[in-house]
């Protein structure tokens, strides 16, 4: 059998006896490498150096990689296979997200859910974040961490489909493994016992807690989409247990529908916009767009799929907020400039970065209205190693069309003027990085609303700890979800006319 010798970004260097013909992320081992795609050969993120008896390149990874990258030796470990002895180099394309746990609470008087000590987590499809509490309201600790289940896609289809596959109990271990792995950091930096956490609290939307309760998926993965379990209630010790908390009950929020989640009830919690008069719209901004609208006494909600664009999943040179990574993009002098996390040399270009540079590069004219570089050149060079290509461009157009659509749907299904919505808020941890002009700029939500807009951080956390802070919370999370109306956006022809029109920078 083929040896597999392994050096890993930090110097460490591991070998491995796997049988011939063995995929090479199967030996690596998901969890080093980026996947979006689940390793299905889409993405082309997963690349390694490879020396040795490995397959020859499919025509699918020439597409991917190119010759110049190949005659290098790089090669995607999810179709590259083992013929004989390997010797891979990993670089630190996994290194970890700067997620964004914070958020703005609202006071409120204390009447917690828990006795001791209790947590929450938000189970974001690409990111995790968690917060522990004592019971008199004193935040202990904080940490986040990518979704372990990204190597099975990134996106909710992606995994509804490998659930439907046979990997339904496999999912369900993997988002287990990754909530134990966050709580156990935060009660070694608080100096607790797994057994003193006696109530968690876990938001997400509906098909994550489908996957980590063990449900079945196939209602979500046809129309008419109708989730026959939308949660708001304390899971049974039989279908959800964590082992890092071992003795503690286990909230779920109430979801909305099949695509409209419990983040967004968490996140109208946190806002509390429906206990104001006036009119306004919460977005959550993520792999999932989610909306609501309140206006009048009615909350209308929907969700759009945006897609890991604004993770830098499918952009070219597109990463995590990472060190390295372009985050913000400035004109100055006559040139682009460019911001790195860390201030280290540029390796790659994020989420706020991807939005920044392409309100630039639309107001300095180098991208028209289309999209299209006005050069009709392939690319543009942000820095000397990268660059936004013309294929980046394309799949920002898809995301911010679908976000801004979503919005501008469900101002016209209440028959609201755009320019008088009194209030636009923006949620998620991507919106606490976000430049509400930039991303007014280029589209991503309508330009009438920049003055009316506002980040609040990632509201679903902060509502799901309102929940285990205050037991009142709790009920109003489940009125929320039982009063709200989804607008189904998948045949609506509002949203499509509006998609078309919102490509356009």
């Amino acid at each position: 059998m083929p040896n597999i010798t392994i050096h890993g970004a930090d110097g460490r260097r591991a070998v491995r006896q796997v049988p011939d013909g063995t995929l090479l992320l199967q030996v690596i081992g998901e969890d080093h490498l980026e996947t979006p795609c689940g390793g299905s050969g889409r993405c082309g993120k997963c690349r390694v150096t490879v020396q040795g008896q490995a397959s020859s390149p499919s025509e699918q990874e020439r597409q991917l990689l190119g010759d110049e990258a190949l005659q290098n030796g790089v090669r995607l470990a999810c179709l590259a296979v083992a013929e004989g002895d390997v010797t891979v180099f990993l670089t630190d394309s996994k290194a970890v997200q700067a997620i964004s746990s914070e958020g703005t609470m609202p006071e409120f008087a204390l009447d917690p859910v828990f006795e001791k000590f209790g947590a929450v987590v938000d189970i974001g499809t690409t990111t995790l974040a968690a917060r522990l509490y004592a019971h008199d309201g004193t935040l202990l600790a904080c940490a986040a961490t990518p979704n372990p289940q990204r190597v099975y896609g990134a996106d909710v289809i992606s995994r509804i489909e490998k659930s439907l596959a046979g990997e339904q109990e496999a999912l369900a271990q993997c988002i287990c493994g990754g909530l134990d792995e966050l709580l156990r950091q935060m009660e070694r930096e608080a100096e607790i016992s797994p057994e003193e956490v006696d109530t968690v609290v876990l938001t997400g939307n509906t098909t994550m807690l489908y996957l980590l309760t063990h449900r079945d998926v196939d209602c979500l993965s046809h129309a008419p989409f109708i989730a026959d379990e939308l949660f708001g209630r304390w899971a049974d010790p039989e279908e959800l247990t964590l082992a890092a908390a071992p003795a503690a009950r286990i909230y779920l929020p109430r979801c909305m529908s099949a695509f409209v989640g419990a983040d967004i009830t968490c996140a109208l919690v946190a806002s509390q916009i429906c206990a104001k008069t006036d009119s306004a719209l919460l977005a959550d901004i993520g792999t999932n767009g989610e909306l609501a609208l309140w206006h009048d006494g009615r909350l209308l909600c929907c969700s759009t799929a945006a897609g890991p664009v604004f993770e830098g999943a499918t952009i070219s040179q597109g990463m995590q907020a990472s060190k390295g990574a372009i985050d913000r993009v400035t004109w100055h002098d006559g040139q682009v400039c460019c911001h790195t996390i860390g201030d280290a040399p540029a390796v790659g270009i994020c989420g706020s970065g991807i939005i920044d540079a392409a309100a630039v590069l639309c107001e300095q004219e180098i991208i028209d209205e289309t999209g299209a570089f006005a050069d009709e050149e392939d690319a543009y060079s942000l820095t000397q190693d990268v660059a936004l290509t013309q294929k980046d461009v394309r799949m920002l157009q898809l995301a911010k069309s679908a976000i801004c659509a979503g919005m501008l749907t469900l101002l016209e299904v209440e028959k609201i003027d755009v320019a008088e919505l009194p209030r636009l808020v923006i949620a998620g941890g991507f919106g606490s990085f976000l430049n509400l002009h930039s991303a007014a700029r280029m589209g991503l939500y309508p330009p009438d609303l920049e003055n009316h807009a506002s980040a609040i951080g990632n509201a679903a956390l902060v509502g799901a700890a309102m929940m285990l802070l205050r037991g009142e919370y709790l009920t109003q999370g489940i009125a929320l979800a039982e009063m709200s109306e989804t607008v189904d956006l998948s045949s609506n022809p509002i949203f499509m006319d509006n998609y078309v029109e919102c490509m356009s920078f």
